[in-house]
């Protein structure tokens, strides 16, 4: 297997922090977005989406997706499971991921895209050209703080966001949460039970991870 990423990307890091938990090794190849090497026809070849992170199995064949590596990764190397004990919780860990994704990273992802002159014309991922929307940063603000909110609800009473142990839930969470920040976005003071879990978590991850 090899990885091809670009770690301070979300998904890539969604990948990098299940590696990591579950301690496996794996050759990594960087892609440098800034350079626009994911553009190239090399990596066209490789994945004609454009986007990383990608996991070169040794048949040739690619994943390209990041909820899907970590997936194919739990099959592979199952403990500590991160995707769920039973097929309950792997459905809540799913639910979970797909929500956080529309109610979470999207908005944070309009925030950054529509505003940041490094995506003029790259407002959406892939191998087209895409006009910056401004008008999306301001919706994208008000949906991100709905989900702060709603994630400070979700907490009350729990320590991990599903289950009683961290999950790829947490993790997904985390890294929302953290992206956002390249927005200057963050969790508000009145969230307390976020920041608490967001301090909890980063405890639990590896010390290069955090």
């Amino acid at each position: 297997m090899k990885l091809h990423t670009y770690d301070p990307a979300p998904n890539p890091r969604r990948v990098n922090l299940v590696l990591a938990v579950k301690g496996i090794r794996i050759p990594t190849v960087q892609v440098d977005l800034r350079a626009g090497e994911h553009l190239g026809e090399s990596f066209r070849r490789l994945n004609p989406r454009c986007i990383v992170p990608v996991l070169e199995l040794d048949d040739g064949s690619v994943l390209c997706d990041g909820l899907a590596i970590c997936w194919y990764l739990e099959s592979l190397y199952p403990e500590p499971r991160l995707l769920g004990r039973d097929a309950l919780q792997t459905a809540r860990i799913l639910s979970w991921e797909q929500m956080s994704f529309t109610d979470g990273f999207l908005p944070a992802a309009d925030i950054l895209r529509n505003r940041s002159q490094a995506f003029r014309d790259r407002a959406v991922t892939g191998p087209a050209a895409s006009a910056q929307i401004p008008a999306l940063i301001d919706r994208g603000r008000e949906r991100l703080h709905q989900f702060w909110r709603y994630l400070e609800t979700h907490l009350d009473g729990r320590r991990f966001i599903v289950g009683d142990s961290l999950t790829f839930a947490d993790i997904n969470t985390l890294v929302i949460i953290d992206f956002a920040g390249w927005s200057k976005e963050s969790v508000p003071a009145e969230c307390p039970k976020v920041l608490q879990w967001m301090q909890r978590i980063r405890e639990l991850l590896p010390p290069e991870q955090r």
